[in-house]
């Protein structure tokens, strides 16, 4: 990467950074005071549905999920965005591909609230999120050299806990959701939907992410380096969602009383396996060199003894 498409990238990622901030701050400081009226969908379902604040036309359950996501993001991930630009400004790898993991999520949850929240003001600002995420996403990974980050990579990449997590992923979320859809598919009133006509959130997981674990194993089983570049999204990825989730879960129970214990823990433990898998996949990169100076005739990921 040059210095001046390390420059561009950090703009994208500054601009990112403030149009996240704005959609997650809404959602947090303008959410009104959560009165609701009941609402009939065309499937018959009563919903009850704000009619106030950012979450407006939305259903109760709904917003109390999206203020619990927005939390997450307006302090921790967009923070550690910020923390990441002045190294990717620099050309850092490891900063690169933590900006990039991070740029993953904000594309997943604005690419979900642009087409599942009811449409509102803030509409614009999603849209302007997922293209920017989009754009910073191209940057970054289209200067990366993934035979460079292969052998920058060291022998304690953690090849088989990132092989874990990605299946488990996509197992998580298969069990998740198929049993949903097992059972509501040819359902004429589907309470799940909380208002929406569609399952856009299981629509994300099961055709993105679900095939996003199983690559991710696939490629780091085979030693190829894109699973150098996957493993280092996914767990960022890993680690913001499952706090995100989590979150979702808490402010969802304080708000309609229904308490989720096993779910809330388990996307913690989720989020902290993340973390530690994260610690371990970029302490093996090499901090040393940035991306300003590739490497063509280092070792392929395969000729790695990767344990």
């Amino acid at each position: 990467m040059t210095a001046q498409g390390s420059r561009v990238s950090a703009l994208l990622l500054v601009l990112t950074a403030g149009l996240v901030a704005i959609a997650s701050g809404a959602g947090v400081f303008l959410r009104g005071d959560l009165t609701t009226t009941p609402f009939t969908t065309v499937r018959g379902d009563v919903v009850d549905t704000l009619v106030a604040g950012a979450y407006r036309f939305n259903g109760e359950s709904i917003a109390s999920e999206g203020i619990g996501w927005d939390l997450v993001t307006l302090f921790l991930v967009v923070p550690a965005l910020l923390i990441a630009i002045p190294a990717v400004a620099r050309g850092s790898l490891r900063g690169s591909l933590f900006a990039t993991g991070i740029l993953a999520y904000f594309l997943y949850q604005y690419g979900e609230y642009a087409t599942f929240l009811a449409y509102g003001p803030l509409f614009l600002v999603y849209v302007g999120i997922i293209a920017l995420s989009v754009s910073g996403l191209g940057s970054l990974v289209g200067r990366l050299d993934l035979r460079d980050l292969a052998a920058r990579t060291d022998d304690t990449f953690p090849r088989r806990a990132v092989i874990g997590f990605g299946l488990y992923m996509a197992i998580l979320l298969a069990l998740l959701w198929l049993p949903l859809l097992g059972r509501t598919l040819t359902a004429t009133q589907v309470p799940e939907l909380d208002g929406g006509t569609t399952l856009v959130v299981q629509a994300f997981d099961l055709g993105l992410l679900v095939p996003l674990g199983l690559f991710t194993a696939w490629a780091a089983w085979r030693r190829l380096p894109v699973g150098f570049l996957l493993a280092s999204i996914v767990v960022v990825k890993g680690v913001a969602m499952g706090l995100g989730i989590a979150a979702m879960l808490v402010v969802e129970a304080m708000t309609t009383e229904l308490v989720q214990p096993v779910p809330i823990v388990l996307f913690l433990a989720t989020a902290v396996a993340s973390g530690l898998i994260a610690w371990r996949v970029y302490r093996s990169i090499d901090g040393e060199v940035t991306v300003h100076h590739r490497v063509h005739s280092g070792p392929t990921a395969s000729a790695h003894p990767i344990s």
